[in-house]
C-alpha cells in the first residue's frame, strides 16, 4: 500500500499515532454508580501509569443500543456527565464516551475531551458534524456493516467541520447472524486515511443478541486478536474491564477481567515496541 502522511491526535501531553507508542483506552462499558466509576478509573489510571502507558477512561452514560428493552442503559446525560467530571477530577485521567444524540453534544463536549460516534450511528452525518464542530477529538467506531474503505467517506465528513482531531476504530464485522469477525486488513487500508487507527479488542468478540435478549461474547478471544493488532501496529488499544465482568451490567462476557490487565498491557506493551521499531 502506498506510504500516507500520519497525523498525530494530541491530548493531555500525549499522542495518538500509528508509529507512537500505544495509548491505552479502557473501562466499563457502561456507567453502573459513582463510587464503582470513580474507583475504577483510578486502579486503571494507576495501573497503566505504573507502566508509562498513555490512558484514557471509558465509560457510557446511555447505551442506546442495547438488545432487550429490560437492558440496563446507564444513569443518562445529566448524571452520567456528573460523575465523569468526578472522573476527571479525582482520578486526574482525560475521558472518552458515546453520544447519541445531536442535542447532546456540546453539554458532553464540555465534559468529555474525545466524543465516540458509536459503530450503529457511523453514517450519521448530522452527528458527525455536530461532532465534528465540538473541536473535541472524534472517535468513530466503524460500524459492523461497513468495509473499511467506506470509512473514508466518514472522515471527510468530519474534516468538512475544519476538524482533523480524528480517530478510527475497528470492532469487528457482521459475519451471519450473531457473530463478528475482524479482518486485519482494515486496520492497514484505515490507517491509509492518515489518522489514528484503535482496536476495540473487546467489542470485536462480542456475539450481538446471542443471548436471547442481550449479547454474548468469546472473551478467550481478546488477547489473540489484540496481539494480532498490536503486531500491526495501532495508535491504541480499546477495552471494556470490569472487576467481575460475569456481574457488568453490560457487555459482561466480552469484557476483560480487570485483574488480568496488568500481564495484558504488558504483553501489547512488548509486541507494540518490537512493531514499531521494525
Amino acid at each position: 500500500m502506498k506510504a500516507v502522511s500520519q497525523r498525530l491526535v494530541r491530548l493531555n501531553g500525549f499522542v495518538f499515532g500509528n508509529d507512537e507508542p500505544l495509548v491505552l483506552i479502557a473501562g466499563p462499558c457502561v456507567i453502573e454508580d459513582p463510587a464503582f466509576t470513580v474507583r475504577m478509573a483510578k486502579k486503571l489510571s494507576q495501573m497503566a501509569r505504573s507502566r508509562r502507558v498513555p490512558y484514557v477512561f471509558k465509560a457510557s452514560y446511555d447505551k442506546a443500543n442495547r438488545s432487550s428493552i429490560r437492558s440496563f442503559r446507564g444513569p443518562g446525560v445529566k448524571k452520567g456527565l456528573e460523575i465523569l467530571r468526578r472522573v476527571k477530577d479525582e482520578a486526574g485521567c482525560p475521558i472518552l464516551t458515546d453520544v447519541h444524540w445531536i442535542e447532546d453534544v456540546q453539554e458532553v463536549a464540555s465534559v468529555a475531551d474525545i466524543l465516540q460516534v458509536p459503530a450503529f450511528l457511523s453514517r450519521q452525518t448530522d452527528l458527525l458534524l455536530a461532532c465534528g464542530d465540538s473541536g473535541r477529538i472524534v472517535n468513530i467506531k466503524k460500524g459492523q456493516f461497513l468495509a473499511p474503505w467506506d470509512m473514508e467517506h466518514v472522515v471527510r465528513k468530519l474534516e468538512s467541520t475544519g476538524n482533523r482531531n480524528i480517530l478510527l476504530t475497528e470492532r469487528g464485522a457482521s459475519f451471519g447472524y450473531n457473530n463478528l469477525v475482524v479482518d486485519m486488513r482494515s486496520l492497514a487500508v484505515m490507517k491509509e486515511f492518515g489518522y489514528p487507527v484503535i482496536y476495540d479488542a473487546t467489542h470485536s468478540v462480542q456475539l450481538p443478541g446471542a443471548l436471547n435478549g442481550a449479547s454474548g461474547g468469546q472473551r478467550e478471544f481478546v488477547e489473540p486478536l489484540a496481539r494480532a493488532a498490536v503486531a500491526l501496529g495501532v495508535a491504541g488499544l480499546f477495552c471494556e474491564v470490569h472487576p467481575n465482568p460475569q456481574k457488568a451490567l453490560s457487555d459482561g462476557p466480552n469484557s476483560l477481567a480487570q485483574g488480568h490487565m496488568p500481564q495484558f498491557l504488558k504483553i501489547m506493551q512488548i509486541l507494540d515496541k518490537v512493531a514499531k521499531s521494525i
